[in-house]
């Protein structure tokens, strides 16, 4: 029989040498994190460092690798907040944005309506009366031109709005297909809002997922308090369209702007500014919509529209201003400075970039909040630890009483794969939780049933008469389709826990689809690469399974 091939020796030994390597930092986890602090702050201070921040750089050679596995709440300790979206304020907002566009539409047509006002109605409609109630069809049909068709999936062939008459006023709202595409783009506007302000303070691994219609879950391991959460939620960051001044790109920080002038930084290049005037032509304030499109490239954009108030100061000043840039100014950071091509009339348009932040397009109700102490994660990690070292030990204890030497052998192979999985971990930059580490003990019980396939596999060659080598090939060759199939049933199980579930459901399905995954290679080819060095090396004329 073939042995294995040196190139795959070699590949098995490379990737369980680059697992352990990866797993060490994890052993040293709170100097590593120091590093990892002191190293960020310093580039983020452009190389220059406080003699604090050189010590803890120093903790750790820059020549070992330096990711680590995130730890989430329950380990970490840290906030906990379940935020209700109010949606209905954006209805308000985009009924009360629609009223001007109505009295605009209907001016012209006086002489068959005559005049026109506002009627007394809930937030989410708008009644608009007109004097007289003879050129109703004539209103509508105006009022319809209005109308659009909403931009989802679910809504493909539906209005924006529903028009309908009432006597001698002309009722609006939102249709449901719109109220749903609203609640859905106010959602993730929220969640990109949120999630860039809480990134913005260095933590690590917040989660931040919806739940539900109109509720979003914020999870930040490492902060203080549920209150400092809520008040780096409640900042309102300041988004402004602002008139770049002639030749006010440059590399220059210390380039003095002219009065009514500020110098700002840009958010994507580094070491460029913008002089731009410190009167915006256009704020966030007045953005009635923003939504994820493409542009003519295929590339991700925003499509976005002002308010009528907002939308006659962008198309004046465009149509002033061809061929010069404008800056879109995010907390007093240039996002984008793109030129002006044409007169952009109907204040909408196409963003390259997206608009990760600006005010919040509806207010939240915090309807739970949590705090959770370092000291609760560090109890959960010592337990979580525990578990995993009785499980270890059971399991080695168990091998090596039935299997003896060869049980030796898939203890180093089981040792190689718990690397693994936390060098995987690291290298992606998982977020491990309690449920994640269960997820590692359950591992290890799978890794012990492959390799008691194989070694009983190996125990029948050898009462049939097979000489060692032989036994050892036909244990490995025949186990393997029903390792196979265990396994594929367990990774196709993580997969759905994973695609259906959330929060600690997902972090064990990730670790147990990782396990799965390096528990297959580690029984079956680490193993037996090991096993198989040991009848090379020594040449036994019999074995004892």
């Amino acid at each position: 029989m073939q042995p294995m091939a040196l190139w795959k020796r070699i590949l098995i030994l490379l990737i369980c040498a680059w697992g352990i390597v990866g797993a060490v930092p994890n052993l040293f986890y709170g100097r590593v994190e120091r590093h990892n602090d002191a190293a960020a702050a310093i580039e983020a201070a452009g190389g220059t460092s406080s003699a604090e921040q050189a010590a803890d750089l120093a903790e750790w050679p820059e020549f070992l690798p330096s990711a680590l596995v995130n730890l989430g709440l329950d380990l970490r300790g840290g906030a906990h907040l379940l935020a209700e979206v109010r949606v209905e304020d954006v209805y308000k907002t985009r009924i009360d944005a629609l009223w001007p566009e109505v009295r605009d539409a209907l001016r012209d047509l006086r002489d068959q309506v005559g005049s026109v006002r506002r009627a007394p109605s809930p937030d989410d409609v708008l009644r608009v009366s007109i004097e007289k109630p003879a050129g109703m069809a004539t209103a509508l049909e105006a009022v319809n031109g209005l109308n659009d068709s909403v931009v989802s999936l679910t809504g493909v062939g539906e209005s924006t709005l529903d028009i309908t008459a009432e006597g001698n006023e002309i009722v609006i709202q939102l249709s449901e297909a719109e109220k749903q595409a609203t609640d859905n783009r106010t959602m993730q506007q929220s969640l990109e809002i949120i999630r860039r302000r809480i990134d913005e303070v260095g933590t690590r691994e917040p989660t931040i997922q919806r739940q539900g219609q109109d509720r979003i879950l914020i999870q930040v391991p490492g902060i203080g308090s549920a209150a400092e959460l809520k008040a780096l939620i409640g900042t309102t960051a300041q988004l402004t369209f602002n008139a770049v001044a002639p030749g006010g790109r440059t590399t220059n920080a210390a380039a003095q702007p002219g009065p009514r002038q500020a110098i700002l930084p840009s958010m994507d290049e580094e070491g460029v500014y913008y002089i731009v005037e410190e009167t915006p032509v256009v704020t966030g304030e007045e953005l009635v919509d923003a939504q994820p499109s493409f542009d003519q490239n295929g590339q991700p954009a925003v499509s976005f529209r002002f308010d009528t108030t907002g939308a006659r100061k962008f198309g004046d000043y465009t149509a002033a201003n061809i061929g010069a840039p404008f800056a879109i100014v995010l907390d007093n950071e240039v996002i984008s400075a793109p030129v002006i091509q044409s007169h952009i009339p109907g204040g909408s348009g196409q963003l390259a970039v997206l608009l990760r932040a600006g005010a919040l397009p509806a207010e939240m109700n915090f309807l739970e909040e949590r705090t959770i102490g370092p000291e609760l994660g560090a109890d959960s990690i010592a337990a979580g630890r525990m578990a995993a070292l009785v499980g270890m030990v059971c399991v080695i204890v168990y091998l090596i009483a039935c299997y003896g030497m060869f049980g030796l052998f898939a203890n180093i192979a089981l040792a190689i794969n718990i690397a693994l999985i936390l060098a995987v971990l690291s290298a992606i930059g998982a977020t491990l939780t309690l449920p994640g580490i269960a997820g590692i003990v359950l591992t290890m019980g799978m890794a012990v049933d492959a390799n008691v396939l194989i070694f009983e596999r190996m125990r029948e060659e050898l009462r049939a008469g097979a000489n060692p080598r032989r036994a050892m090939e036909q244990g490995f060759d025949r186990a393997f389709s029903a390792i196979m199939d265990s396994n594929v049933t367990g990774l196709l199980t993580a997969v759905i826990m994973f695609w259906l579930g959330s929060g600690a459901v997902r972090g064990f399905a990730v670790t147990l689809g990782l396990g799965i995954l390096t528990s297959m290679f580690t029984a079956v080819y680490v193993t037996r690469l090991i096993v198989e060095s040991y009848l090379d090396a020594k040449r036994p004329k019999a074995i004892v399974v």
